[in-house]
């Protein structure tokens, strides 16, 4: 009997734990339930995602849908430039234009200009503020002077604006965005790709000039005067060029004179001119420019040292330079255009071809002169031919 019962109870702390081990712990359960929840969120995430791009370019087609059809419709506009009814119509200055009983060029015989393209009726200049805000510049090639320029574009004006047509003298226009074209307020958002003309004067610290000329392609002085709002003259939050930092910001407005294309030609055309400053990082330059120009003339200084006995010496320390000074000019010349001056840069490697060939011809001396010049020759290269060495590198460093 005592064996029986032993023998039940150890049947049933076998089942016992054999149930103990099949039961799922709380934790892995728990795991198990979070994972389920993790993975419902990710494909939740995911799926709105998905379908986000497809809604925001659904809006964003019909926004710019609605700019397109606004800025096909004409303004109107009075004889005196104020705002007409909704019939009204703009009138082009050229239909009205008078022809001579020669024919000819229409001229006007009212207002100041006779030109075709002036606008007579049009009641005095609408004054035109122009703001601008750049939001990023891309790709800029200093061997080209082209740079890919992103920006926002506003005109306000004190009253109704004829229909207006922005052109960029110096590039052309990848993409062009009106964001609101009402009678004294337009707003659009250009992407675009410009060139400006690059000064290398002072290369490799030199200070480059980007700017982005703005001028209507139909409307003279007479229509619209072009003002610079330098309040609304701006960068974008976090702007910057690599390699460059921001030196400066303008806007101005010239006026424009085009010789003429014709007879009675004497239009003048309001120019808006932005200019963003870039100077280059000094650091950099030091490092690729004068740095190893410096360590070209130390290698070649160090043979002025050597004595009679070390000839060969000497004359591998300074003559293997002078093809050093000429690679590292050539590649210095590949990384920018064609000038007609010389750069800081150049008149500096100009100042290392001066300082290598003063060391070649001290080295040359000991085949010249006897050995009994051997003390002489030493002190010339010592006593004048370091002094000068260094003399003639300051001078093309600060030239």
């Amino acid at each position: 009997m005592a064996f029986r019962r032993g023998y039940r109870r150890n049947m049933t702390d076998l089942l016992s734990s054999e149930r103990k081990r099949r039961r799922i712990p709380s934790i892995v359960l728990f795991a198990f339930v979070a994972c389920i929840g993790l993975f419902a969120f990710i494909a939740r995430k995911v799926g709105a995602q998905e379908t986000a791009p497809r809604e925001k370019n659904d809006r964003t087609s019909l926004r710019l849908a609605a700019h397109v059809i606004a800025s096909a419709a004409p303004v109107p506009v009075t004889a005196d430039g104020g705002e007409a009814p909704p019939a009204a119509t703009y009138e082009e200055p050229v239909d009205y234009a008078k022809t001579g009983p020669e024919g000819g060029v229409p001229v006007h015989n009212e207002g100041p200009f006779k030109s075709p393209f002036a606008h007579p009726k049009f009641g005095g200049p609408a004054l035109i503020k122009v703001g601008i805000l750049l939001t990023n510049v891309r790709n800029y090639d200093v061997q080209k002077g082209t740079f890919e320029a992103d920006f926002f574009l506003s005109f306000t004006s004190d009253k109704a604006m004829p229909p207006m047509d922005p052109i960029f003298t110096n590039g052309k226009v990848d993409l062009k965005e009106v964001m609101a074209d009402k009678p004294t307020f337009k707003m659009y958002r250009f992407l675009g790709t410009f060139s400006s003309p690059l000064d290398l004067h002072d290369y490799p610290f030199d200070t480059q000039e980007l700017s982005i000329e703005i001028e209507d392609d139909d409307n003279g002085t007479d229509q619209i005067r072009l003002v610079a709002d330098q309040g609304h003259t701006n960068l974008d939050v976090g702007f910057g060029v690599s390699g460059w930092s921001v030196a400066s910001l303008d806007a101005r407005v010239l006026d424009h004179y085009f010789p003429d294309r014709f007879e009675y030609d004497d239009m003048y055309y309001s120019r808006y001119i932005f200019k963003l400053g870039l100077a280059r990082f000094g650091t950099s330059a030091v490092f690729t420019v004068f740095v190893p120009a410096i360590v070209i003339v130390l290698i070649s200084l160090t043979g002025l040292w050597y004595p009679r006995e070390e000839l060969e010496v000497r004359s591998n320390a300074t003559t293997p330079m002078l093809a050093a000074a000429v690679l590292f000019h050539f590649a210095l010349i590949q990384s920018l255009p064609a000038t007609a001056y010389l750069t800081r840069a150049d008149k500096l490697m100009m100042a290392v071809y001066a300082i290598l060939g003063l060391h070649m011809l001290l080295t040359w001396l000991w085949f010249v002169f006897d050995e009994k010049h051997t003390l002489r020759i030493m002190s010339l290269g010592k006593w004048i031919g370091v002094p000068l060495t260094f003399a003639v590198l300051g001078t093309g460093m600060f030239l």
